[in-house]
Protein backbone atom coordinates (compact mmCIF):
# COMPACT_ATOMS: atom_id res chain seq x y z
CA UNK A 1 0.00 0.00 0.00
CA UNK A 2 1.14 3.18 -1.00
CA UNK A 3 1.49 5.73 1.84
CA UNK A 4 1.35 9.46 0.54
CA UNK A 5 1.60 12.48 2.89
CA UNK A 6 -0.18 15.61 1.29
CA UNK A 7 0.96 19.28 0.92
CA UNK A 8 -0.51 22.26 0.97
CA UNK A 9 1.41 25.47 -0.19
CA UNK A 10 -0.35 28.74 0.64
CA UNK A 11 -3.83 29.13 1.17
CA UNK A 12 -5.58 31.38 3.97
CA UNK A 13 -6.60 30.78 7.37
CA UNK A 14 -10.12 30.38 6.00
CA UNK A 15 -9.06 27.63 3.86
CA UNK A 16 -7.62 25.70 6.89
CA UNK A 17 -10.99 26.45 9.09
CA UNK A 18 -13.01 24.63 6.15
CA UNK A 19 -10.49 21.65 5.85
CA UNK A 20 -10.73 21.20 9.82
CA UNK A 21 -14.56 21.69 9.52
CA UNK A 22 -14.81 18.94 6.75
CA UNK A 23 -12.64 16.83 8.82
CA UNK A 24 -14.27 16.79 12.03
CA UNK A 25 -17.81 16.47 10.20
CA UNK A 26 -16.33 13.18 8.56
CA UNK A 27 -14.75 11.45 11.88
CA UNK A 28 -18.39 12.51 13.71
CA UNK A 29 -19.89 10.40 10.55
CA UNK A 30 -17.33 7.39 11.43
CA UNK A 31 -15.25 8.05 8.40
CA UNK A 32 -11.71 6.32 9.83
CA UNK A 33 -9.63 7.29 7.16
CA UNK A 34 -6.64 9.15 8.86
CA UNK A 35 -5.97 12.50 6.29
CA UNK A 36 -2.54 13.82 6.81
CA UNK A 37 -1.86 17.01 5.45
CA UNK A 38 1.33 19.36 6.14
CA UNK A 39 0.47 22.91 5.25
CA UNK A 40 2.97 25.50 4.65
CA UNK A 41 2.12 29.40 4.69
CA UNK A 42 4.22 29.85 1.52
CA UNK A 43 6.50 28.35 -1.22
CA UNK A 44 9.81 29.54 0.50
CA UNK A 45 8.91 27.83 3.87
CA UNK A 46 8.11 24.61 2.20
CA UNK A 47 11.61 25.07 -0.24
CA UNK A 48 13.43 25.73 3.85
CA UNK A 49 12.30 21.94 4.54
CA UNK A 50 12.53 20.33 1.83
CA UNK A 51 15.46 21.19 0.15
CA UNK A 52 17.30 19.37 -2.44
CA UNK A 53 19.37 16.89 -0.01
CA UNK A 54 16.70 16.23 2.16
CA UNK A 55 14.49 15.16 -0.81
CA UNK A 56 17.59 12.93 -1.41
CA UNK A 57 17.79 11.46 2.33
CA UNK A 58 13.89 11.03 2.18
CA UNK A 59 14.34 9.08 -0.92
CA UNK A 60 17.05 7.21 0.21
CA UNK A 61 15.37 6.21 3.86
CA UNK A 62 12.28 5.31 2.02
CA UNK A 63 14.04 2.54 0.37
CA UNK A 64 16.17 1.70 2.79
CA UNK A 65 15.84 2.25 5.92
CA UNK A 66 18.86 3.16 8.28
CA UNK A 67 19.22 1.77 11.58
CA UNK A 68 21.01 5.34 13.23
CA UNK A 69 21.87 8.36 12.13
CA UNK A 70 25.31 7.62 11.57
CA UNK A 71 24.81 4.82 9.47
CA UNK A 72 22.30 6.65 7.04
CA UNK A 73 24.85 9.65 7.11
CA UNK A 74 27.72 6.81 5.98
CA UNK A 75 25.01 5.99 2.98
CA UNK A 76 24.69 9.40 2.22
CA UNK A 77 28.63 10.04 2.34
CA UNK A 78 27.30 13.22 4.59
CA UNK A 79 28.72 14.83 7.43
CA UNK A 80 26.81 13.31 10.61
CA UNK A 81 25.72 16.81 11.61
CA UNK A 82 24.57 18.38 8.95
CA UNK A 83 22.17 15.07 8.67
CA UNK A 84 21.52 15.02 11.89
CA UNK A 85 20.10 18.30 11.76
CA UNK A 86 18.08 17.12 8.07
CA UNK A 87 16.69 14.22 10.08
CA UNK A 88 15.68 16.70 13.37
CA UNK A 89 14.21 18.80 11.43
CA UNK A 90 12.15 16.23 8.93
CA UNK A 91 10.97 13.87 11.60
CA UNK A 92 9.61 17.34 13.74
CA UNK A 93 7.18 17.87 10.38
CA UNK A 94 6.65 14.19 10.52
CA UNK A 95 7.84 12.92 6.97
CA UNK A 96 10.33 10.76 9.04
CA UNK A 97 10.26 8.16 11.76
CA UNK A 98 12.81 7.49 14.55
CA UNK A 99 11.37 4.78 16.56
CA UNK A 100 14.70 2.81 18.56
CA UNK A 101 16.47 5.57 16.88
CA UNK A 102 16.14 3.97 13.02
CA UNK A 103 15.06 6.09 10.62
CA UNK A 104 12.46 5.48 7.96
CA UNK A 105 10.01 7.60 6.29
CA UNK A 106 6.70 8.00 6.91
CA UNK A 107 5.21 8.34 3.25
CA UNK A 108 6.14 6.55 0.36
CA UNK A 109 4.73 9.69 -1.72
CA UNK A 110 4.50 13.21 -1.30
CA UNK A 111 2.11 15.10 -3.05
CA UNK A 112 1.77 19.16 -3.08
CA UNK A 113 -0.98 21.59 -4.16
CA UNK A 114 0.06 25.17 -4.35
CA UNK A 115 -2.06 28.06 -4.28
CA UNK A 116 -1.64 30.57 -5.93
CA UNK A 117 -4.49 33.17 -4.64
CA UNK A 118 -2.52 36.86 -3.00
Amino acid sequence: MTRTQRIEIGGTAADDGAAFLAAWRRAEAGDQAEDRVLAFESLDAFLALVSPERLRLLRHVRASPEPSVSALARALHRAYRRVHGDVTALAEAGLLDRTGGAVRATADRLTATADLRP
